[in-house]
């Protein structure tokens, strides 16, 4: 089909600071750049959106006539470099950044994904999970249909090489009728850049102009380095086509209940990025004053958990009427590495990432600012530090409800038993954590501070509402409690040995 691919196989990869907060799916980008140099634009726009998967990356161009790829494990720094993106000459680009919470972290799993159909071949790139991939798998076997991936995801890419030959809008209109869950996609071909979000818009997917073209990504901080402007979100249910004529739109299914993943608000997506049409940033400094109010504290000093504590601990001083400080500082540049560390290396946990500022916390009583608990571990050796550098009480404030539900729809939080609020009580996680007190937002008090009515977000993972039906063998499954392997640990995921933390 004339179609070039390329992708290779590194070895063995450590992700030594892997920590205990709950992970996305990943990010994905489409642009259309008359210039030739999409795919530049799109490792641009990829690298700010890595925080949102930091296990793969890849990006497909079309030059009008052929789909060519690259992508491999790692960041997009790592995947991608001068001469590579020389190889990669085209008008239209989609990219993906990948975490996995579907199929192994491998190699093969990595996006975007390419097909061939009857209109050509295509690159799908998708964030988020289906519900019901493993049935629509079967039945397309059954068809003849043959995967190369173990990810949800092919499942979207089968289904549109499917029925391509039927249009475009037919195509998305009948993988939006057969599959279920959360999904924000982006599909390449040769002529066309197509992006569609689930009708329940779990994930988020935005629009906007890039000069006198147009582009989709998650997040909106991905078109500022690129001098694009946003213009709109895509609606739950909509599809944006790009081509040589422009964009255009079309509501290619019925809009169900809004339910936007509030976790893109609490920690998810980049501060600097808006949703639905507030300013993370200052959502999350509403959250940190919210916080305050229903959980106060007597305290010295109001301390963030770096970096995404920043924001709420800077609302909660404001409101508690206590300074501010940076008590905490983070290495921003300990990534995934090829070097597997030794078990003493292991057994430092979060001391690998965080170092505290002994001048700044000693002999203080501290009120310490994060975004959520999961699993309880990384925020215990934060503690633990704090109190082992001179704090004289150390009182933890989350600005996540406690998390007692598994997801469905694209969060690596897949089994109840993993949840330490699944298992007890705020009092038991606090002595758990060894905090002096311990206090939670409640639910309202995060719908209060993202604003814009209480309603259209999911809240499953609080409040066990699920807005799209789980099938009963996947929830059977994710409420069962996983076996102890202890606190530290090797999983081996496919190919891959990574190091877990927890």
């Amino acid at each position: 089909m004339g179609s070039y691919y390329r992708a290779r196989y590194t070895g063995v990869m450590s992700d030594a600071w892997h920590d205990d907060r709950a992970k996305e799916e990943c990010g994905v980008v489409g642009l259309r750049a008359p210039d030739g140099e999409a795919a530049r634009l799109a490792f641009f726009a990829l690298f700010a959106l890595q925080h949102r998967g930091q296990e793969s990356a890849g990006i497909a161009v079309s030059d009008g006539s052929t789909v060519k790829m690259h992508k491999d494990m790692g960041l997009v720094s790592q995947v991608f470099t001068e001469e590579i993106l020389q190889t990669l000459p085209g008008d239209m680009a989609i990219g993906h950044n990948r975490y996995s919470t579907s199929g192994s972290s491998v190699l093969r799993n990595a996006q975007p994904i390419y097909c061939t159909s009857t209109s050509g071949e295509i690159a799908v790139a998708h964030n988020g999970n289906l519900i019901n991939a493993r049935e629509l798998r079967k039945e397309l076997e059954e068809q003849g249909e043959k995967f190369d991936t173990t990810a949800d995801s092919e499942v979207i890419a089968r289904l549109l090489v499917i029925n391509m030959g039927k249009g475009v809008d037919t195509a998305v209109e009948e993988v939006m009728r057969r599959v279920k869950g959360a999904y924000s996609v982006i599909v390449l071909t040769p002529r066309r850049i197509i992006g569609f979000r689930d009708p329940n818009g779990v994930r988020p997917l935005v629009a906007g102009r890039l000069g006198d073209s147009f582009m989709l990504a998650s997040e909106s901080c991905a078109f500022g380095p690129i001098n694009a402007v946003v213009e709109r979100e895509i609606a739950p249910g909509e599809m944006a086509v790009i081509d040589e004529n422009g964009i255009r739109y079309h509501q290619a299914h019925k809009a169900e209940k809004p339910s936007m993943c509030m976790f893109e608000f609490i920690y998810f997506a980049r501060p600097d990025s808006v949703m639905r049409g507030t300013s993370l940033y200052v959502a999350r400094e509403r959250m940190g004053e919210e916080l305050a109010r229903e959980q106060p504290a007597e305290a010295d000093l109001v301390i963030p958990v770096p970096d995404s504590g920043i924001p709420a601990a800077i609302g909660f001083s404001r409101v508690a009427g206590l300074p501010f400080e940076e008590g905490m500082m983070k290495s921003r540049y300990i990534h995934r590495t090829f070097i597997q560390p030794d078990q003493r290396m292991r057994e430092m946990g979060v001391r690998m990432k965080l170092t505290p500022i002994i001048e700044k916390i000693r002999g203080k009583r501290l009120v310490v600012v994060d975004d959520s608990i999961v699993r309880a571990t990384t925020t215990r050796q934060i503690v633990k530090m704090l109190f082992d550098s001179g704090a004289l009480e150390v009182h933890v404030r989350i600005t996540a409800p406690p998390i007692k539900f598994p997801c469905f729809y694209g969060i690596d939080m897949a089994s109840k038993g993993e949840l330490a609020a699944a298992k007890w009580s705020v009092e038991e996680i606090r002595e758990h954590l060894g905090a002096t007190s311990l206090g939670y937002l409640s639910i309202d008090g995060v719908k209060n501070a993202v604003g814009g009515g209480k309603d259209g977000f999911c809240m499953a993972c609080f409040d066990g509402k699920y807005p799209i039906a789980v099938p009963e063998n996947l929830s059977k499954l994710a409420f069962e409690d996983p076996p102890d392997v202890g606190a530290i640990g090797v999983v081996k995921r496919g190919q891959l040995t990574l190091i877990d933390l927890d």
